[in-house]
């Protein structure tokens, strides 16, 4: 890749040193490797190409990192990353060991917060500003947001306090979905460029001054002239809303017009007041097929520049995929199915049940709590919501699963997708807590299925059930293919199976961990160690009979989850062998230690967890030698 500036920027000094009419050199050498690394690697491009002028306006402006930037929701901060020291490690981008797709301060410091989840950067960044007021630390905040940041109610926390407080604090709202016509776009351009000079805010508050020794009369003309602007702004600008929480509003701006932007940023760089910079960007810019269709390189699979088209097709469903064909099936029988997504209808499998079903599919935007309290009203008056949320989102509405649907004991079906570990988006995205975090709170139902066909009866179960339901899926594909031939049937609540007996031990597990450990005691088995196995399908409630009686065999028992072992399924299946009387049974529990676990291929991080086909079999190996060497209380240390 030749360049003429990107290969001798280390650092956003480097970069203030290339003249000001070469930045849109600049910003196309970056464009195109992000282009590049991103087509070999995977990862979020539509809005990393959206965000490249910004990103190096502002690092072209400010002094970082004594100036703050705080991202929302990481995912477009790549030339970020190019321009802060990383250009030449960019190339590991997502891989074990190499660069992080999302800011990470342990990475530099440049990265001020770790941001994989929205609606944080506003709030982030007020209380780092709040922090440097109470220091006496000089420096600047800027918290960039998307459009999309806008659909969640934390950002209006935010901006409320914000506004209240009265700081030189900088919010940039990057819209990349907003369409402006020629002649409003012109307008609010010039209107901008007169009242952010510095000369219009200077004579206004001069104005004001001496308006104000005018008794009486003073302060009716400053109300009239603040109405007039008002009038004006409300009627061309689009920032009525901010001005009433306390923010002045600049914009909107094309974002990808680097001497534009950098004029306005000087313009506003000291204004004492919160500020919104609202800018016009569109996803994917510079590449067309990501132009063309941005949801489908949001988060890319690697593919060839030339086509768009992904490099590795597989033919094999995901649990995903049979998620979303199932919802369609299941809601052919039943006209009180409805869908609900926070902003990830792609992304958790409701495309074709969205364009199905149009009127039973609900996006709320990245509002998860909305979307479960609003679940929960539907399901009071009588429908059967089933919300698919990733699992590290829910994260975010567990207060709304208690209150509002648990507590008041309506059927509403989670789906949490990408349960377990993710793999290259890392720990920002890892869905390790679910298990632990909803096992505590009554009346609700928690499952996993071992493959698609398990999945599609338990969805026909949960849609059918009176009460909540959560079923945990991960993000890899079904490890047998499903049959959607045959009709959905339902299983019992609470009911387990039994995969094969052992003599010496049982295995109880869940999720698509069944068939790897089938293969591991095949090959336990031609070492002389006869291992039984046991799907347990549901985490809450245990199939206490299958157990007990596993129990009263008096042989150890491993249990396997790709979730946190701090309160996950291996947990509840000791708290009931402490319930039964049977603690002297000798247990291993394997799964996620507690830690957050890096980001990475999924075949390495299972393996870092001793939960791939290797580790179990090692782990159990070992288990077994401790015990026939009476030395199996060992077992009981921590996690390795």
């Amino acid at each position: 890749m030749t360049t003429k500036y990107l290969f001798d920027i280390n650092s956003p000094q480097d970069l203030k040193k290339i003249p000001q009419d070469q930045l849109p050199l600049v910003c196309q050498e970056i464009r195109d490797l992000i282009l590049r690394v991103v087509s070999q690697r995977g990862g979020h491009l539509a809005s990393n190409l959206g965000a490249v002028e910004l990103t190096v306006a502002l690092h072209y402006l400010y002094d970082a990192p004594y100036d703050k930037i705080v991202w929302d929701v990481g995912h477009q901060s790549y030339t970020h990353k190019i321009l802060t020291g990383r250009r030449e490690r960019f190339c590991t981008l997502r891989s074990y060991k190499g660069i992080s797709g999302f800011p990470k301060p342990t990475e530099s410091i440049y990265d001020t917060f770790v941001s994989g989840h929205a609606n944080t950067a506003i709030s982030a960044g007020l209380g780092m500003l709040t922090a440097m007021d109470k220091q006496h630390k000089k420096g600047h905040v800027i918290s960039l947001i998307g459009d999309a940041t806008l659909t969640g109610g934390m950002a209006y926390e935010a901006l409320n306090n914000a506004g209240h407080m009265k700081k030189n604090f900088l919010v940039i709202l990057n819209d990349n979905e907003m369409a402006i016509s020629k002649n409003v776009g012109g307008i609010a351009r010039y209107l901008n460029k007169i009242i952010t000079t510095p000369f219009y805010n200077r004579l206004k508050k001069d104005m004001e001054f001496l308006l104000n020794k005018i008794p009486s009369l003073g302060k009716n003309v400053i109300k009239t002239s603040q109405k007039l602007e008002e009038g004006i702004k409300n009627l061309f600008v689009p920032g009525a809303l901010f001005e009433e929480l306390g923010f002045r509003y600049f914009g909107p701006v094309d974002g990808h017009d680097i001497f534009e932007l950098l004029s306005i940023l000087r313009s506003i760089k000291d204004n004492p007041e919160p500020m919104i910079l609202h800018i016009i960007t569109k996803k994917g810019k510079g590449y067309k097929p990501a132009e063309d269709n941005p949801e489908n390189f949001h988060g890319a699979v690697p593919f060839e520049i030339e086509t768009g088209e992904a490099k590795n097709k597989t033919k094999t469903d995901k649990f995903t995929g049979v998620f979303g064909k199932t919802m369609v099936e299941l809601t052919q029988q039943n006209n009180h199915i409805v869908g609900i997504t926070a902003a990830m209808c792609s992304g958790t499998g409701l495309t074709e049940f969205a364009h199905t079903y149009p009127d039973r599919f609900y996006d709320v935007g990245i509002a998860e709590q909305h979307a479960v309290t609003f679940a929960g009203g539907l399901a009071k008056e009588g429908m059967r919501p089933v919300v698919a949320i990733y699992s590290s989102f829910m994260q975010r509405a567990y207060d709304q699963v208690i209150h509002d649907v648990c507590l008041q004991n309506v059927p509403v079906c989670f789906v949490m997708d990408r349960a377990g570990l993710v793999g290259e988006d890392g720990p920002t995205h890892h869905g390790a807590y679910d298990i632990s975090f909803l096992r505590a709170v009554p009346n609700l139902v928690v499952a996993q299925p071992k493959d698609g066909n398990e999945l599609r009866s338990l969805l026909a179960t949960a849609t059918d059930y009176p009460g909540p339901f959560a079923i945990r899926i991960p993000k890899t594909s079904v490890p047998v293919p499903t049959d959607y031939t045959k009709p959905l049937t339902k299983i019992d609540i609470g009911k387990g199976e039994i995969i094969r007996t052992g003599t010496d031990a049982t295995i109880i597990t869940i999720g698509n961990h069944v068939h790897t450990v089938q293969t591991v005691c095949d090959e336990l088995a031609k070492e002389g160690m006869n291992i039984g196995i046991v799907n347990a399908r549901f985490i809450k409630p245990l199939d206490k009979e299958l157990l007990i009686s596993l129990f009263a065999l008096n042989k150890p028992i491993i249990t396997i989850e790709d979730n946190a072992l701090a309160g996950g399924f291996g947990s509840a299946v000791l708290e009931l062998l402490h319930d039964t009387g049977h603690s002297s049974t000798p247990v291993l529990r394997l799964g996620i230690k507690d830690e957050f676990i890096t980001h990475g291929s999924l075949d390495i991080l299972y393996h870092l967890c001793d939960i791939d086909n290797e580790g179990i079999k090692k782990r159990i190996v070992e288990f077994m030698q401790n015990i026939a060497n009476e030395s199996f209380l060992t077992i009981s240390k921590p996690f390795k």
